[in-house]
């Protein structure tokens, strides 16, 4: 299906890279598991592919289709013909008779997302509820990113930019058969990183890495994607995969060598001007840091964007999306209970003649 899925792909202006033929096929051959993908189609009378669904049998105890893209995907959702304002009904009704029985559970769902316009259109019961926050930046270039911050920030930001440039780092855009050896050097360099550090145990895995190295390739060509190696003395001191979309891009994943922190550059600033020049110059209106609300994404004054998680079923099985919404509700709470208890005792243990928080 690659040829139709990445022709619909073209006309669904919602759609991410993460909606690509070439993320999810590989993404599948990576992560699924035999016998339970559904993906779900809709043709117009002349037989043209008009909408979308790639969806999967989830494992677990209860019967629950969800999208295909697991934890290393920030947005999923499905994908709709912007010329055929019939084609949510119809990708609603078709998704309805495939999930019979099921709940249909749509994690990470961007705001104004195709996945919306379905949920709008589905007669059964359905809930919304809150996902992943991301943080998002105007696609404009470095001198605009440095006006939201203030004046004193800015400057310091500005003498560590003069400073990489003194380094003599520059940046290279990797392209064609080069890609897949450049990806191998981003993760041995993401490894470098965050060595001792707890780095993501999946971005570690030969499945993560065959997946990208399948992917990216025909990301890279079509202009889903951009790999950039950073250089120093003709060393590959940093790498940068960047995912790209007619309305946004976004910072996927990076590595450096430690290096560079002991020479004082500010890795975070390098990524992000040579991002944001590549970004605006491309015509996107965003610079999205996708999910995470780390300390150091803060630091530019991102607009906070929250994901949302769509629940979707029939009459007869709405009890069970009660249920599952329920346990979605007691994860979420529990989560941030601990995120709550971890914060005091960080703080208990800077306050003098305090001792932390106990775990109890």
């Amino acid at each position: 299906m690659a040829a139709e899925w990445t022709d619909l792909y073209g006309r669904c202006s919602s759609a991410t890279p993460f909606q690509s033929h070439s993320w999810l096929h590989s993404w599948w051959l990576s992560y699924g598991r035999p016998g339970a993908l559904r993906v779900v189609l809709v043709r117009d009378g002349a037989g043209a592919l008009v909408a979308a669904a790639p969806l999967m049998r989830a494992a677990g105890p209860l019967p629950v289709l969800t999208q295909l893209g697991g934890a290393i995907t920030d947005f999923t959702d499905v994908l709709l013909d912007d010329a055929c304002p019939e084609a949510a009904a119809a990708l609603a009704g078709a998704i309805a008779r495939a999930a019979r029985g099921t709940v249909v559970d749509l994690r990470e769902v961007r705001p104004g997302a195709a996945a919306e316009r379905v949920f709008a259109q589905w007669r059964g019961p359905r809930r919304r509820l809150p996902d992943s926050l991301c943080l998002e930046l105007p696609a404009v270039p470095m001198e605009g990113l440095l006006e939201r911050i203030p004046s004193g920030k800015a400057q310091r930001v500005r003498a560590k930019l003069r400073k990489l440039d003194a380094l003599g780092i520059d940046a290279h855009v990797v392209t064609g058969p080069d890609v897949p050896a450049a990806l191998d050097r981003l993760l041995a360099l993401h490894q470098l990183q965050w060595r001792g550090r707890g780095v993501t145990a999946e971005h570690t895995s030969e499945r993560f890495a065959q997946h990208l190295t399948r992917a990216v390739r025909p990301m890279v060509e079509r202009g889903d994607a951009m790999v950039t190696e950073f250089r120093l003395g003709g060393d590959v001191v940093a790498a940068d995969l960047t995912l790209m979309s007619p309305r946004l891009a976004g910072g996927y994943l990076y590595g450096a060598d430690p290096v560079l922190r002991e020479r004082k550059v500010d890795v975070a600033a390098m990524l992000l001007r040579h991002g944001a020049r590549e970004t605006s110059a491309g015509g996107r209106a965003t610079l999205s840091m996708l999910r995470g609300s780390e300390p150091y994404k803060h630091h530019w004054r991102p607009e906070p964007v929250r994901n949302r998680r769509l629940l979707l079923t029939g009459r007869g099985t709405a009890p069970l999306l009660w249920l599952h919404a329920g346990a979605a509700d007691a994860r979420r709470w529990a989560a941030r209970q601990a995120r709550e208890r971890a914060w005091a005792g960080r703080l208990a243990a800077r306050l003098p003649g305090r001792a932390p928080a106990s775990r109890d």
